[in-house]
C-alpha cells in the first residue's frame, strides 16, 4: 500500500531492525496483532485501523522484491538525512524550500484532481437530474395527451349521434336492381324495400306490374326495376312470392313499410320491409333527431284489425311534391292517405321549400335541410380533390 510505504515505516510499525529475518518479522506481527485484535478491543475504534496496518506491513516485508525496494528506499532516505546535516544553514534552507513547493505542488495537484472528480460526479448528477426531469415532462405531457384525446372521444361519441348521414345516390329512372345488389356502396338500397306475401292471401298480385300498381299510391316507382320471385316457379302452383321494389323516393319506401300489413291501406297479407332488412340511416337519424312525428314509430305493430279510424285526406299534408306529377302512376285518393307517415318528411330531391303553418306534426325545417345539404355538398367537394390530387400524383 502506498500509504504503508511511503508515511509508515513497517519495520518501526512492528518494531523490528532494517536486517530482521522472516521468523522474526511473523514473531513480531503475531505479538503486536494480539494486543490490537479487534476482537479483544471491542471499545476502541482504532484497533481495525491498526491490526489492517500491521498485516499490511507483515505482507510487505514477506515479500522479497517489495522489500528489496522498500530497504533501497529507506537507504536513500537516510543518506539524504546525512547529507543535509552536512549542508550549512543557507543550503539547508534552500534544500527545505525546494521540497516544501514539492509538497505544495504535489498537493495542488491532488487538489486539483480532486476538484476534477467532484464538478465530474457534480456533472453526473445534473445530468440525472435532468433526464429525471426530462422524464417527468414527458409523461405530464403524455399524460396530457391522453386526456385530450379520450375528452375528444367522449365529445365525438356524444356528438356522433348528432351528425347526420352521409347521403348516398337513391334509385332513378333505369337503374336496375341487379346492378345495385352487387355493389357495395352505402345506402344503395335506402329506396327499395322488399314484399312477401303468400298467394292464398293475394292472388292477384302474380307479376310485376301487379305489384307496382299496389305499392303505387305510397310514391313513384320505378317499374322498370322491380323483380319478382314466385316459389315454388311456375309451371308449378305457385304458393308464395317475394318482390323488390324500388321507390323513386325515399319518402315512398318508408310510407309503404309504416303501411305493412294494414288492411285499410290495401296491405293486408302482405308484409313490407326495407331491403336491406333494416331502415336506412337517413330514416333513423330522423328518428332520433326527433323530426318524425311520434305517429311514426311503432306503425308497423299496429294489425290490420285495429278500430281506430284513419285519418281523412283533409286532415293529412301530401307526402311530396313529387306525387301529384308522378305521370300514370294512380293517385291516391281520400282513403289512401297514411296516418302512419308523417306529413313533414323531407324531399332530399326537390327544392326545399320554408316551413309553413299548416304543418302539425314536427319535421325538417328549412334551415336544418339546407345545412345537411351543405354539408353533403362538401364532403363531395373534398371528395373531389382528393380525387383530383391522386391523380396528379399517380
Amino acid at each position: 500500500m502506498s500509504t504503508t510505504e511511503e508515511d509508515v515505516n513497517p519495520y518501526e510499525l512492528l518494531g523490528i531492525s532494517i536486517e530482521a529475518s522472516e521468523q522474526e518479522i511473523r514473531t513480531a506481527y503475531r505479538q503486536r496483532s494480539l494486543k490490537v485484535h479487534p476482537d479483544r478491543n471491542r471499545g476502541n475504534p482504532d484497533a481495525a485501523r491498526k491490526f489492517h496496518e500491521l498485516h499490511q506491513a507483515q505482507e510487505l516485508l514477506l515479500d522479497p522484491l517489495r522489500r528489496m525496494a522498500l530497504d533501497a528506499k529507506l537507504r536513500m532516505k537516510e543518506a539524504r538525512k546525512a547529507r543535509f546535516a552536512q549542508y550549512d544553514a543557507k543550503r539547508k534552507n534552500l534544500v527545505e524550500e525546494l521540497e516544501e513547493r514539492e509538497r505544495a505542488f504535489k498537493k495542488a495537484r491532488t487538489d486539483s484532481e480532486a476538484q476534477k472528480r467532484e464538478r465530474w460526479r457534480e456533472n453526473e448528477r445534473i445530468m440525472d437530474e435532468g433526464r429525471r426531469l426530462r422524464e417527468e415532462r414527458e409523461r405530464e405531457l403524455l399524460r396530457r395527451e391522453q386526456e385530450r384525446e379520450e375528452l375528444e372521444r367522449k365529445a365525438n361519441a356524444a356528438t356522433s349521434d348528432l351528425e347526420p348521414p352521409t347521403l348516398g345516390m337513391f334509385f332513378d329512372t333505369g337503374y336496375k336492381i341487379a346492378n345495385v345488389l352487387t355493389s357495395t356502396h352505402s345506402g344503395a338500397l335506402d329506396t327499395t324495400v322488399r314484399v312477401k306475401y303468400t298467394l292464398s292471401a293475394r292472388p292477384e298480385l302474380t307479376s310485376a306490374a301487379s305489384i307496382g300498381a299496389l305499392l303505387s299510391p305510397f310514391g313513384p316507382i320505378d317499374d322498370s326495376s322491380i323483380v319478382l320471385s314466385l316459389k315454388p316457379a311456375p309451371p308449378k302452383k305457385p304458393k308464395r312470392g317475394t318482390a323488390l321494389v324500388p321507390f323513386k323516393q325515399i319518402v315512398g319506401a318508408f310510407a309503404a313499410v309504416c303501411a305493412s300489413g294494414r288492411a285499410q291501406n290495401g296491405l293486408a297479407g302482405v308484409e313490407v320491409d326495407w331491403a336491406e332488412g333494416k331502415e336506412p340511416e337517413l330514416i333513423a337519424w330522423l328518428k332520433k333527431m326527433g323530426k318524425l312525428g311520434a305517429n311514426a314509430h311503432g306503425a308497423r305493430a299496429q294489425s290490420s284489425s285495429d278500430s281506430k279510424p284513419v285519418a281523412t285526406a283533409a286532415q293529412q299534408t301530401p307526402l311530396s311534391a313529387d306525387h301529384n306529377t308522378a305521370g300514370p302512376k294512380s293517385q291516391p285518393s281520400s282513403s289512401d292517405a297514411f296516418a302512419s307517415f308523417p306529413a313533414t318528411f323531407p324531399d332530399l330531391e326537390s327544392t326545399p321549400q320554408a316551413p309553413t303553418a299548416m304543418t302539425e306534426v314536427p319535421g325538417l325545417d328549412f334551415e336544418s335541410l339546407t345545412l345537411l345539404r351543405m354539408r353533403q355538398a362538401e364532403r363531395e367537394r373534398l371528395e373531389r380533390e382528393i380525387r383530383e390530387r391522386e391523380a396528379q400524383e399517380g
